[in-house]
């Protein structure tokens, strides 16, 4: 699917799983798509690869440089270190909700729907999740499901890395199809 002049965001920090950053990004490009890795601050940021460090990204903008009307869906990699840290900064969550409210691909996986349920896009959506946040994707009152891709009105879940094909093929077929205009507010 070409999505050529669609612009993604991949909103980041340290500690974000290696390969749920860099598996969406090397397919959204492959399909066409500008992909800026968005953070905190300028600079690179570094992954965490399994059980340790690993490879730094560039980051193309700030948050404070984005904006949601910039983009035409957010995608939010995992780990545990990377929403655990994003989602107690306010212009993250904003940057999400803002994307979110604007009926855009809103795409997180593995640890990363920690940040669905803090901007309260999770509550009464089918989900799914890394298996050890399950409980707090219900507690956020989504229903969680257990499956490799999960899509509820544009928003999309997914697992783990195993996941990652079919996560990355499902956020190129919601972007083709654009806005999600029957979607209800968070």
């Amino acid at each position: 699917m070409d999505l050529s002049g669609k612009r993604i965001a991949i909103l980041a920090t340290n500690g974000f799983e290696q390969s749920e950053l860099e598996v969406p990004r090397e397919r959204l490009k492959q399909a066409g798509a500008t992909v800026d890795i968005v953070s905190l601050a300028a600079g690179e940021i570094k992954g965490w690869d399994k059980k340790d460090w690993g490879r730094p990204v560039k980051v193309d903008k700030t948050l404070d440089e984005a904006s949601a009307s910039d983009y035409d869906a957010i995608v939010l990699p995992g780990g545990q270190i990377n929403p655990d840290l994003l989602r107690v900064e306010p212009k993250a969550l904003k940057f999400i909700k803002d994307i979110f409210d604007a009926k855009k691909v809103v795409a997180a996986v593995c640890h990363a729907p920690w940040l669905l349920i803090e901007t309260g896009i999770a509550k009464g959506r089918k989900m799914t999740s890394y298996k050890s946040i399950k409980t707090d994707v219900a507690n956020a009152g989504a229903s969680w499901v257990e499956a490799e891709v999960v899509v509820d009105q544009g928003v999309i879940t997914s697992r783990y890395p195993g996941d990652l094909e079919a996560f990355s093929a499902k956020i190129i077929e919601e972007v083709k199809e654009g806005r999600h205009v029957q979607r209800s507010a968070a």
